[in-house]
């Protein structure tokens, strides 16, 4: 199965669960799934930023904070942009284990027979 690296343009929370939720299914299905936040989206990384986790708690789904849980549990990498984490004043630290810092030349060089997709 061809891999899928999903670029997260925005701080939109609803579209950030939904890129989320698409490169977790790729990687339950066995292909390589990669997220990269870029710029000001890379707040969304942030546990205290979720505003909507009651909401979706009351619904059965899981917060923001769990949901990325899920996705790395799945396999998904979660990369961020450099640019984003000096212009947010971010470190990664406040950001979930595992997550890395890159920008787009680094991703679209190892993109390879990725299909690109931009929330």
């Amino acid at each position: 199965m061809r891999g899928l690296t999903v670029l997260v343009a925005t701080a939109d929370p609803v579209r950030f669960r939904a890129a989320l939720s698409t490169a977790a299914a790729t990687a339950a299905l066995g292909g390589r799934a990669r997220v990269f936040l870029h710029e000001d989206a890379v707040v969304l990384l942030q546990a205290s930023a979720d505003s909507d986790a009651a909401r979706f708690a009351v619904a059965g789904l899981p917060s923001r904070a769990d949901l990325v849980a899920i996705a790395r549990e799945s396999g998904v990498e979660l990369l961020v942009c450099q640019s984003g984490l000096a212009l947010t004043g971010l470190s990664m630290a406040e950001l979930p284990a595992g997550t890395t810092a890159g920008g787009l030349v680094s991703l679209l060089a190892t993109l390879g027979e990725d299909r690109l997709l931009a929330f």
